[in-house]
């Protein structure tokens, strides 16, 4: 049986302003190409003596961006595919919240998940989709007390 280590170590990021400057400049050149192009394919040809190209969908190139978004604002971050299971534990940390609250999200048919012998395994897009449910039931709560603060004309 072959067993994958799980990464321990975020991807690196840019330490200094040139770096990220740098990183600022790629990403807007991508985005740009990326709004005004509808091709199903776009080259990358370096400049040099090789001439290398590079074909890739829009798609990737538009990941590619974000990434260097995030790089050139110095954050580190980690790529996971949507298809990879969380312990309970990790998908607390990445919600920011309590282990046993999570547990009571699922148990109460909020947050999906699979059982592993006793141990509940998560998927990281319905953990994705979870925060975005979660995302959008507070900004619906927040919508309404400003509504009903306007009612009341309550100045905040």
């Amino acid at each position: 049986m072959e067993v994958t280590k799980r990464p321990t170590k975020a991807l690196p990021y840019l330490n200094t302003p040139a770096e990220q400057e740098m990183a600022l400049a790629a990403q807007k050149c991508i985005m740009e190409a990326l709004d005004h192009s509808r091709a199903p394919s776009i080259k990358l040809i370096a400049n040099g003596n090789e001439g290398a190209t590079l074909e890739l969908p829009p798609a990737a190139l538009r990941v590619i961006g974000q990434v260097l978004g995030l790089m050139s604002q110095g954050r580190p971050f980690t790529l996971v595919p949507n298809d990879h299971e969380l312990t309970t534990i990790e998908a607390a940390r990445l919600l920011n919240v309590s282990r046993p609250f999570l547990i009571k999200e699922i148990e109460a048919r909020r947050l999906d998940c699979r059982m592993v012998g006793t141990h509940r395994r998560i998927l990281v897009s319905e953990l994705e989709t979870y925060r975005q449910k979660a995302r959008a039931e507070r900004e619906a709560a927040l919508d309404a007390m400003g509504r009903d603060a306007d009612e009341l004309g309550l100045d905040y």
